[in-house]
Order: C-alpha cells, then structure tokens, then sequence
C-alpha cells in the first residue's frame, strides 16, 4: 500500500481540512496517509470521523512554519510538521508528501532533504491550468527557479511531457515554449536557444506560444522560467478571481426569472467547476526524490484529498524513474 505523509498543520485551515482530506483519501483511494503534525490537535480533529479500518496514522512534529515567516527561520526549525514529513520520504516510510504550507518553505525542504534526481539539474514546480479544452494544461516553472539556463528549460519540458503523458493520460503531449511571438526570431536570448534545443529533441514540440494562448488549450505543456511563470500564474489566480466575482454580482443583478436563474445557475457551476483549482489538487515538484505535491494555502478538504490522489499516481506510475531514463535519451 502507497504510503503518503500530508503536512497537516500548513494549510490556512490546518489541522481540519488536512484531517478532513486525509480521511477522505483514505476511504475513496485505498491508501495509507500518515498525518504529521501536533499529536493532540490532529487526534482531536480525527474523533469527528468514522476512521476504523482505514491506513491513518500520525507522526507528531512539535514546530509548524507560517506563511510569514522567513525562508531562514523556517530552515532553522528542525522538527517542523513539513520538515518532519518530507524526512519520512527521505527515510523510505513514505512515498510522497502533500502539504498546503509556505511554499518556500516547501521547496527548499524538498530539495535540501531529498535533492534533485541525478540527471536533473534543478527542480521544478509545475501548476495546472484550466484551459477552452477538455483537459487543462501544464505550465512549469512556476517558482522554483528565478533563473535558467537554456538546458534546465529543455529539462523542464522533458519533465512536464512526463507527467502530461503519465499522470494525464495524453498519449503524445504537445509542447510549447512560452514567449513574445510565434515566430522562432522572437524572444529573449534564452528562449532562443531553448527553442533549438526543443526543435531537435524527439518530443511533441508545437514551437513559440504567446501569453494569450496560455488558456486556448492548442498545447498541454508550457515551459518557462520561474520568474515568468510565477508572475502568469499570480495574473492567471487575480483574473479567475475578478470574473468569478463579476459573474456572482451580474447573476443576481440581472437575473428576473425563476427559469432563467435556475439555468445561469447551472452555467455558473459548470464555469466554476472548470476554473476550481480544488479539481486538480496540487502543484507537483518534478525533479526531486520523491513525489512532492504543494497546495494552495487556502485548500478545501476535497484539495488535499486530490493532490493525495495525484501523489499516489505518481508513485504508482513510477514517474521519477521516468523521467530520468527520459532525460538520459533525450540527452543523448
């Protein structure tokens, strides 16, 4: 049975929507969750649920790290519920971790305590975009690495393809390069050379994509550096957050018939089923040792739950192992 360790005191709701997710893991997946954190609070909130006959246990950390604090502060707590939890990895008593915690916090833990897997050099973070399509679409990276070099991009696209192709079910990914024109002659000196190094390498590269193409769903992987990344990301959570709000105050503005609002009502859900965040679970840290899945810090109990579900896919499908013999033959 796949074990996964959860952070169970990083979430905004922590301890309740990490226990909560955690017994919802367990009953719906079939699988072992060990929940780290404080003992006392984490058993009080496990009293609220029927958990006889499921693989939930609990491995007490006595430090937890807000979303405040310091990278070097969080560093220095040596026995925080992330720290503890990413250690269980580490020392083979899980397959992956799951926590909702300071993502700088959990990235730097991951790579400090795992490290990066022998072909890559560095990590990185991956997000899950709704897009016009069926299927969302992977933009990496989102954070992890400010700066790149253009074999670390190629890196990223060999990874992402992996878990596209792995994770998503899509037989033959399509690849994009995210930039400031189609065109091969646009963009910066990086993307430049990226893009060579992508034309040549046998995956499904589809070539430049603007920022306006990002949601259209005409690709499944996007690579980018960090820095971008993070900022179309941020951008991407500020839209998704204003359209939500104006169609919320249209809809009640508006709406003057029982018939009609009961069939906005359905189209509103079916929008904000597409665009919830909670469908996709986490951000996967690709690169690491282990399955590494970082949530948002607000998520609801059914986040936790399927960024678990997505942390036990990548270890059943046994996608680090891929991606290094992936990388390896693409080098080549």
């Amino acid at each position: 049975m796949i074990q996964i360790a959860l952070d169970a005191m990083g979430g905004d709701n922590s301890p309740q929507f990490e226990v909560q997710g955690a017994v919802l893991a367990a009953q719906e997946l079939q699988i072992a969750v060990t929940l780290v954190g404080d003992r006392k609070q984490i058993e009080q909130e496990l009293k609220k649920y029927p958990i006889d006959g499921l693989s939930i246990n609990i491995v007490h950390a006595s430090q937890t790290i807000s979303m405040r604090e310091s990278l070097t502060v969080a560093l220095r707590k040596k026995d925080s519920s992330i720290r503890v939890a990413t250690n269980l990895v580490r020392k083979g008593q899980a397959s992956g971790i799951v926590s909702a915690g300071n993502t700088g916090a959990c990235l730097a833990t991951a790579k400090l305590i795992l490290g990066a897997l022998d072909t890559v050099d560095r990590p990185a973070l991956a997000a899950l975009l709704p897009t016009a399509k069926e299927r969302p679409a992977l933009l990496l990276d989102v954070g992890a690495n400010v700066d790149c070099k253009a074999n670390q991009l190629f890196q990223f696209a060999v990874m992402g393809e992996s878990f596209a192709r792995l994770i998503l079910g899509i037989s033959k990914p399509r690849v994009g390069l995210l930039s400031i024109g189609e065109e091969e002659i646009k963009g910066n000196e990086l993307t430049k050379e990226v893009f060579q190094l992508l034309q040549t390498a046998p995956l499904n590269f589809m070539g430049n994509i603007e920022g306006r193409d990002v949601f259209k769903g005409s690709v499944d992987v996007i690579v980018c550096d960090g820095f971008i990344g993070n900022v179309a990301l941020k951008v991407s959570e500020g839209l998704s957050e204003m359209i939500t709000t104006l169609l919320k105050k249209d809809l009640s503005t508006y709406l003057s018939s029982q018939i009609g609002a009961l069939l906005s009502r359905r189209a509103f859900q079916d929008f904000m089923t597409r665009v919830d965040y909670s469908e996709y679970g986490g951000a996967p840290l690709l690169g690491v040792r282990g399955a590494v899945i970082i949530c948002h810090g607000h998520s609801t109990p059914k986040a936790i739950k399927n960024a678990i579900r997505v942390a036990v896919e990548f270890c059943a499908n046994r996608v680090n192992e891929r991606i290094e013999k992936e990388i390896n033959t693409h080098s080549s």
